[in-house]
């Protein structure tokens, strides 16, 4: 077997920095690197856009895998006038759309669970970006997460993908009106009340917190009683401390 030069081995394109169109030729000519590094680079987005609609995490990761095997089935279709993302994310809303249009109004639990079975280790897995040597620090994002994820679920579903695909993964106004196959000023408006929405549910989830900030109670309130208490008594006996701060911040 010949050796590759050591120049030739230099000389080769990182994968990582290929742009769009080198990818799309590649996965045409069935570069299995090339398919893996366009499913890194949209992952997430596909993955945010399809649990806006259908409402759970296991149904968006069926959602994200039915989108690229659609999308490299009929990669030949795809007319390079717009952003490969922008296709793919099309396909995973009509995807997504599609099954919430096609669920029964109920389902067994034996059916679920034949259905996690049968879908055994094919789930795309997204790990998280946000990983942190600090305990402290990554419980707190959590927390901000499970907040932030909450307030998104409470919005009605039109509101909500309009708010995803605008706000969080930055599609243009007319991107997104053109993704969901709405007016301008529909999607204007429903971004407009979606982020009216999220900011009082916000406010509401935090308003329960606000009379916790800056405790001073338990052992910090027995103190203070104790030390006053004291002084005052010292007060009485006609042995008040000269450094005992008068109520108008000045020593007696």
């Amino acid at each position: 077997m010949t050796a590759v030069p050591a120049a030739a081995k230099r000389q080769r394109p990182d994968p990582s920095s290929l742009s769009e169109a080198e990818l799309i030729a590649r996965t045409k000519a069935s570069d299995e690197n090339a398919i893996r590094i366009i499913i890194q680079r949209n992952n997430q987005r596909l993955f945010r856009a399809a649990r806006t609609i259908v409402g759970n995490d296991a149904e968006a990761e069926d959602v994200v895998q039915a989108t690229y095997v659609q999308a490299f089935i009929n990669l030949s279709a795809f007319r390079e006038n717009s952003r490969l993302s922008t296709w793919l994310t099309r396909i995973a809303l009509n995807e997504a759309f599609a099954r919430v249009r096609g669920r029964r109004d109920f389902t067994g639990l034996e059916e679920i669970d034949m259905q996690n079975k049968a879908s055994g280790g094919g789930l795309l897995h997204f790990p998280s970006s946000l990983a942190s040597a600090d305990p402290e620090a990554e419980l707190a994002r959590n927390q901000t997460r499970h907040l932030l994820e909450h307030a998104i679920d409470a919005l009605p579903a039109e509101f909500r993908t309009v708010f995803i695909l605008r706000d969080v993964e930055g599609f243009s106004t007319e991107e997104t009106s053109s993704l969901l196959g709405i007016k301008l000023e529909t999607t204007k408006t429903r971004l407009h009340r979606a982020r009216k929405m999220m900011r009082l549910s916000i406010e509401k989830q935090f308003s329960g917190a606000f009379s916790a900030l800056f405790p001073f109670d338990g052992a910090r309130c027995a103190d203070m009683a104790d030390r006053v208490v004291t002084a005052f008594r010292a007060i009485q006996a006609g042995e008040e401390d000269s450094s005992i701060p008068s109520p108008g911040g000045t020593t007696q």
